[in-house]
Formats: structure tokens, sequence, C-alpha cells
């Protein structure tokens, strides 16, 4: 027997445990990966429907008000709400590769922000949650 048998035999050994190595942690890093991502979507999506809750809850308690009130509100204002309800129903809270969704969460707070304005309330975030809010009047 030669003596390059001895090392090539050795370096195949060598190699082969490299790509096991390489094959078993990449199987760990894809199912470490999908429980992180699960977690991670969770949060975000618990936190997108609490969000979404408040805007719509404080919508509800206007037109509340305004079915006790008629005049408490301009039409304007009224305009706005009703947009903002409708906004907020067709997010896409259920369609998880909707790649507007970020987009359409932006659009829904600016119009929410202008019509808290426009009747004099106002809202200030408490927290690192985007969900986490208090009021103040």
């Amino acid at each position: 027997m030669e003596m390059g048998d001895i090392f090539a035999s050795t370096l195949e050994l060598e190699e082969e445990q490299k790509e096991e190595g390489f094959r078993q942690g990449f199987e760990d890093g894809l199912m470490a990966g999908r429980e992180d991502a699960e977690i991670l979507g969770s949060r975000h999506g618990f936190a997108a429907g609490e969000e979404l809750g408040f805007y719509s809850g404080c919508v509800e308690v206007w037109k509340a008000a305004m079915a006790l009130d008629p005049g408490l509100f301009t039409a304007r204002s009224q305009r706005s709400f009703s947009k903002i309800a409708e906004m907020v129903h067709e997010y896409p809270l259920m369609e998880v590769e909707d790649e507007s969704a970020q987009e359409k969460m932006e659009a829904i707070r600016l119009k929410f922000r202008a019509a808290a304005a426009g009747i004099g309330v106002r809202f200030e975030q408490i927290g690192s949650g985007a969900g986490s809010r208090s009021t103040e009047f």
C-alpha cells in the first residue's frame, strides 16, 4: 500500500464528515428558523390586530356618539370615520404574503391621526408596541 492511498482515504473521510456536518447544521438551522419565524409572525400579527382593533373601536365609539347627537361631528369628520372603518375592514390581516400591508397600515394611521385631530382628540403612543396606546383628552 502506498502512502498516497492512506492520505487519500483520510481526506475523503474528512470531506464526508464535513458534508454530513453541513447537512445536519442546515437541517437544524432550518428548524430553528421556522420556529423563530412563527414566533415573530405571531407577534407581528397580534400587534397589527391590536392596532386595527384600537382604530375600529375608536370609530365605533365616535359613531355611537353621533347616533346620540347627530350634530356632534362635521360631515368631513363623519366621512373620515367611515373611510377609516372601510380601510380597517379591507386590511389584509389574513393574507400574510401581501406586501402592501405595511403601506396600508401606514395609510390607516395617517387617516386616523387626521380624523382624531379634526375632532380635537389627542392620542399618544406609550411603550414600544404599535398597539400600546393611551388617550389624552
